[in-house]
């Protein structure tokens, strides 16, 4: 009982705590004005080059703006700790760390789910792109494993925040990667050979791609085998995280290292 309270009740009040230092008028350009000006972007390329139609674009760019809460949330689930000064007592509590860290997680998928549903539903309005009733069940589906998967990189990313006292460069540079190699405006088997190898092992991949084929008309069930890459990545990512957290929370005890970032 103690654990579902501190996954539940723990997570809400850390991603509420985020509002205390930072203004949710801030985070509404970023969250829903941000990427409709980067799906017009890239579809306007698109249109100039002649590479793909406007459908192509506007998935892609929807649905990996899903990744913008994923990893700057969580990286800020430590970083904010310790620019509030309660980093100390968090390491110094006896919660349990899996309920304690994965409960900050929940809001922050839900959080990442929303925000690449409104990209792709008013792209779609203001460009007039198609996307038949029948495939938005698995569009969401979709989606969501996309936000799990990227929300578990993100943790990763709150692991090494214990070391750095910024996260945000890292998270843009981490942000960027997955905008080029994830399969955003350029197919991956189009790229080449070594990125599709990173691209293999990076959250997005395999769920961007499932969002075009069922956009297309195929089955939940055709691309269940993607999906379930996707949530495998976003768990390895998780428990990588995981990991790092403990370890460099006993490395912090053994050298008195907590605050020297």
């Amino acid at each position: 009982m103690n654990s579902l309270r501190l996954f539940f009740v723990g997570g809400l009040i850390s991603y509420r705590a985020l509002f205390g230092w930072l203004s949710p008028w801030i985070l509404i350009p970023t969250f829903l004005f941000a990427p409709l000006f980067q799906i017009f972007l890239f579809v306007y390329i698109g249109r100039t080059a002649g590479v793909s139609d406007d459908r192509f674009f506007l998935i892609g760019n929807a649905v990996v703006n899903a990744a913008v809460p994923c990893l700057f949330a969580m990286g800020n689930t430590i970083g904010g700790e310790r620019n509030a000064g309660t980093l100390p007592l968090l390491i110094a509590s006896p919660a349990k760390r899996v309920p304690l860290f994965l409960g900050r997680a929940l809001p922050v998928i839900l959080n990442g789910f929303l925000v690449a549903v409104f990209a792709l539903v008013v792209g779609a309005l203001l460009l007039r792109v198609d996307l038949p009733p029948a495939t938005w069940g698995g569009i969401a589906v979709a989606i969501a494993a996309c936000s799990i998967s990227c929300t578990g990189l993100g943790l990763l990313g709150a692991a090494v925040a214990l070391r750095v006292r910024e996260t945000a460069v890292m998270s843009n540079i981490v942000l960027g990667t997955l905008i080029v190699f994830a399969g955003v405006n350029v197919p991956v088997g189009a790229m080449p050979g070594w990125m599709q190898g990173v691209a293999q092992w990076l959250p997005m991949t395999h769920g961007i791609h499932a969002t075009h084929d069922l956009a297309a008309g195929r089955s939940l069930g055709s691309v269940s085998g993607a999906l379930l890459t996707e949530l495998l990545l976003g768990a390895f990512y998780a428990t990588l995280g995981l990991a790092l957290l403990r370890w460099l929370e006993w490395e912090s005890r053994a050298r008195a290292t907590l605050d020297t970032a």
